[in-house]
């Protein structure tokens, strides 16, 4: 039963629902994760690990959830990690990206003057040879 006996049940059906939103599959949440959660080697991660850290630690707070012990505190902890290092990342790619629209700009204005200066010289030797045609 959902959202039915105390605030343990609620913080599962909170995790259930933010693995529904997410795109999470049923299978894979219900299958066995291929390896062991991704604790240490968080500041080392790429965008593709995001996902996959995101549903082992979220098995591991479901199982946690779904236990007599306190083990769910340390997997709430964990996923909330997982979260927080997909929200640095993030951010971390979103000022890499601004930094790259300011240096494609520059490189665009540069590329601009280099073609105007091509052009007045286009225009140049056609007026020298013009003249010398005179």
């Amino acid at each position: 039963m959902r959202g039915v006996g105390g605030p343990l049940l609620c913080i599962g059906d909170l995790l259930s629902d933010v693995a529904d939103d997410g795109g999470v599959d049923i299978e894979r949440r219900q299958s066995p994760s291929p390896s062991p959660p991704i604790a240490a080697s968080v500041d080392s991660l790429s965008p593709y690990d995001l996902q996959q850290l995101f549903q082992e630690n979220y098995d591991l707070l479901i199982d946690s959830l779904s236990g007599t012990d306190h083990s769910w505190t340390f997997s709430t902890l964990k996923l909330c990690a997982a979260l927080e290092k997909a929200d640095k990342l993030i951010l971390s790619a979103n000022s890499s990206t601004s930094l790259l629209l300011e240096k494609i700009e520059l490189l665009e204005s540069i590329l601009k003057r280099g073609d105007a200066a091509v052009i007045k010289a286009l225009e140049i030797v056609q007026a020298a040879k013009e003249a010398e045609r005179l």
